[in-house]
This record gives structure tokens, sequence and C-alpha cells, in this order.
């Protein structure tokens, strides 16, 4: 289907009068209201801004409450005081340095903080970036990868050479995007088993001279639970061992980088690992920030090459910049700042803690219903996913998703990709702002409607794919 594709044919003029209602007149109630304004062209003439605000808030209404919304890792809730403080910075444009010297000086806080956090060998020499989400982070990190690449290889690129990502099938869409965007060969590796992720062994195998990186995600968007980048790790240095290729190593954060340092501290996933050279995470995850920041960090400025820098000075110093994106709000960055002086250490382990704790409770109580099959607990990222039950033939994951739906939750349901199309699945994404409150009424919904599941004669949901309410 088209991208943005308008309408075929305009409504009746009489129902575009009865679009409005008389009280939007701002004086008098049927003042200059006798017909609404067009939807797919310029009006014209203007409106007052009280009924243009009213027009535009009422059929938003028709969204999904973004608090029910158990399908999206993105933060839906913030305190009153960062709403404050993302409105008297949404005027400001990112990319301005020179003109916003502060908002420019809490990126480079923010980005030093991550580099202590990450555990980045020389936390002041880290180099990173503030982006849009970790969609373009990923982007830069795939072109640092390449470009490193591309200047070992010079003899043979692009003449002979096609350079190659390794990855799991289970990766974020930005990666393909990335390959596609880039000519570079994915070489995914697919899901085997109850094997649901990249495994080190199956990802040394897909390396040769031609690959530019592994990438291991440390939370996957299909069922929550961590890569082993550790594992991954050893099997590149013994495949270096072997060989001589020497194949760097990006870790996909997008949420576990935000979990994983305050939660799992023994896990070694970070720059303490050598080979992993660069990392990015969503600031708007369970970094706890409204949409959209992301950040990517890289261990030294050896890893990024200069030549995809550019700098900018400010303050008589130096700023370099690395991004896809020019002008951009600054609002989400200075909540990003607000948010790690708001919490500390101490304040994100408390919050990520008990998302972890909503999750791993739901989870459990969802599996003592009998009717389904936990395929992960919430252990890791607090997120889960589960499929019916073996004996279960009446109803499946698209019905309950469907049924959901009408009571206000968004819970996606998707079935998983090569060589698992067989599995279809819910996922619960529990994030700050889903209470165990939340949650108990979740599950009196869901046990309210199994009986009604329990008497149907078949699954309704006759094409998979049309159903489907995954696509993040």
């Amino acid at each position: 289907m088209p991208l943005h594709q308008g309408p075929q044919a305009a409504p009746p003029t009489h129902e575009r009068r009865l679009a409005l209602n008389p009280f939007f007149g701002e004086a008098n109630p049927v003042g200059g209201m006798t017909e609404a304004p067009p939807r797919h062209r310029l009006p014209d003439g203007p409106l007052p801004p009280m009924s243009a605000y009213q027009l535009v808030h009422d059929e938003l209404m028709l969204d999904g409450n973004s608090r029910l919304n158990l399908a999206t890792f993105v933060t839906t809730w913030m305190e009153p005081q960062a709403g404050v403080l993302m409105a008297e910075c949404r005027d400001k444009n990112m990319i301005d340095k020179d003109e916003y010297p502060r908002t420019a000086e809490l990126e480079r806080r923010c980005v030093a903080m991550l580099a202590q956090l990450w555990n980045a060998p020389d936390p002041d020499s880290a180099v990173g970036c503030s982006t849009t989400g970790s969609s373009e982070a990923c982007m830069l990190a795939g072109l640092a990868l390449k470009r490193r690449w591309s200047k070992r290889n010079a003899d043979r690129y692009p003449a002979s050479a096609r350079p190659n990502l390794v990855m799991g099938i289970n990766v974020q869409v930005c990666w393909e995007k990335f390959c596609e965007f880039w000519e570079v060969e994915a070489r995914l590796v697919p899901m085997e088993g109850d094997r649901f992720h990249l495994d080190a062994e199956s990802a040394a195998a897909l390396c040769d001279e031609n690959t530019i990186g592994v990438v291991a995600v440390l939370g996957s968007t299909f069922d929550g639970s961590y890569e082993p980048v550790a594992e991954i790790c050893a099997a590149l240095d013994a495949l270096q061992e072997r060989t001589g290729l020497d194949i760097p190593v990006h870790v996909d954060g997008a949420s576990g980088a935000m979990i994983a340092p305050f939660l799992d501290e023994d896990l070694v996933w970070d720059f303490r690992l050598p080979r992993v050279s660069s990392i990015n995470t969503s600031g708007h995850k369970y970094g706890l920030v409204y949409p959209g920041v992301g950040w990517a960090l890289w261990r030294s400025p050896a890893e990024l090459p200069e030549e995809l820098v550019f700098r900018v000075n400010y303050l008589g110093g130096d700023m370099p910049t690395f991004a896809l994106n020019f002008s951009r709000p600054g609002a989400q960055v200075v909540a990003q700042y607000y948010t790690f002086l708001r919490l500390g250490r101490e304040g994100y382990r408390t919050v990520q803690q008990t998302a972890r704790d909503v999750a791993r409770g739901l989870a459990e109580r969802i599996e003592a219903m009998g009717d389904f099959r936990l395929i992960t607990c919430g252990d890791q990222l607090p997120v889960f996913a589960f499929t019916t039950a073996p004996d279960v033939t009446s109803f499946d994951v698209f019905d309950v998703s469907r049924r959901l739906r009408e009571q206000g939750w968004l819970v996606p349901a998707y079935t998983f990709p090569a060589h698992r199309e067989d599995l279809s699945v819910l996922r619960v994404v529990c994030r700050n702002g889903f209470s165990a409150d939340l949650a108990d009424l979740f599950i009196e919904d869901l046990k309210r409607l199994l009986p009604e599941l329990r008497r149907q004669q078949r699954p309704f949901t006759h094409d998979k794919d049309a159903a489907t309410s995954f696509h993040h």
C-alpha cells in the first residue's frame, strides 16, 4: 500500500458541516462554524486556536491509551517536571551547538555517564552522540564498522569484495534497513528449536574476511532474552587465533543496556569485553525518556573513523557530531540528563527492578491459568512471551490479542521468523508506569475473556499475516 495515500473521494459537504460542535465557535456558538475545514487540503482561511485544538483533540481520542499499550518498549510516563523541562526546550535545535551551548554540554555529560555505566576503558576518551532513537544509532554504528573494514580492505573494496554483517534473524528491522541502504550483505542466523536468538557458534561460522562485524542484541524484541555477548566474543577470539580474522562486535542494547548495568551487574556484555567496539541504547525505552532519543557510543576514538565525524566549535571548544539527522529538538536530550540526575544508579535500579518484578509475577499468573505456555518469563528484559498450551484448540494467540483490544489492552500477537514460523506468541512489555495494580486489572480482564474463548469451536484467525499486531 502506498505511503500516505489520500482518500479516493471527499465526504459529502453536509457530513463535514456536522463534524463540528457548535460550541467550538470562540465567541458566538454558530459564528463562522457552518462547515468544518477539509481534511486533506489546506483550508481556505484560518480557524480560532481553540477550534483548531478541539478538532485535533477530538480525533486523537480514538487513539489507543498509551499506558495500556503492552506492545511498545517506548516510555509512556514521565514526571510532570520532566514535561515542563521538555516544553521549555522544544524550540531548541540540537544541531545548533554554538547557539545552545548548555544543551550541547548536557549531551556531552550524558555520553560521559553512559561511557562510565558501560565500563569504557577510559570514559573520558570514549566518543558518542545522541540520536533520534536506536535505529539511527544502529545506522551510525554500522557505518563505522563498514568504514573501518573498507579501509583495511582498500585493495579489494569495492571492486571485488562485498561486506557482510552477521546477526540473528531476531534483530530489529533497522539492521535490515542498514544493510539495504548501505549495500551490506545481511547474514542472518535463523532460530532453531528453543533457541530464539543468535548463538556464539553460529555467529563465528558465518564470519569471513568480508565480515565488517557481528551484532549481538542485549534484549531481543521477540521474547526479551539477552544474547550471549561474552560467548560470542570468545568464539570470535578463537576464530582470530585460528584464521587471523579480527571481527568487532556491536552490542545493540536498545533496551538491555539500560537494564543490565543495574540489575545484572555480574553479566559481562559491555566494553569490559575488548572485542565490543560500540554500543547503542534507546533513551526513550528503558532510559525512561519520552520518544525520541537514542545514544551511540564507541569504546575509543579509534573505533570511529575520523572522516565520519563532523566538528562544531562551541564556547571555544570542539564538539564532534556524527548523526544522520540534522535539525531535531533538544528537549529529549535535556529530559535524559534530568532523568540521570533525578534517579542516579539506585533510582534506576529500583525502577528497573520493579518493572522486572511486575513482569515475572504477571508471567507466573498467566502460566498458572493452564491455557498458556511461557516462552520467556521476564527475568532478563522485563518482557515475556507466551503461547497457547498444546491442548488448546478452540482459540489462538491472535484471538486473545483481538479480544484484549476490546478492553483497551494492546498486546501484540505475531509469528516467529525462520525457522520457527510454526510458533505464534503474545508478548507483554512491562515498563515504568505499568504497575502491579494495572497488572491485576490485566489479569482480571484476561480471566474474564477465557470462558468465551474456550467455548469457541475453533480459532477465528484465517490470515495470520493480516492478524499480527507486531510491527516494532
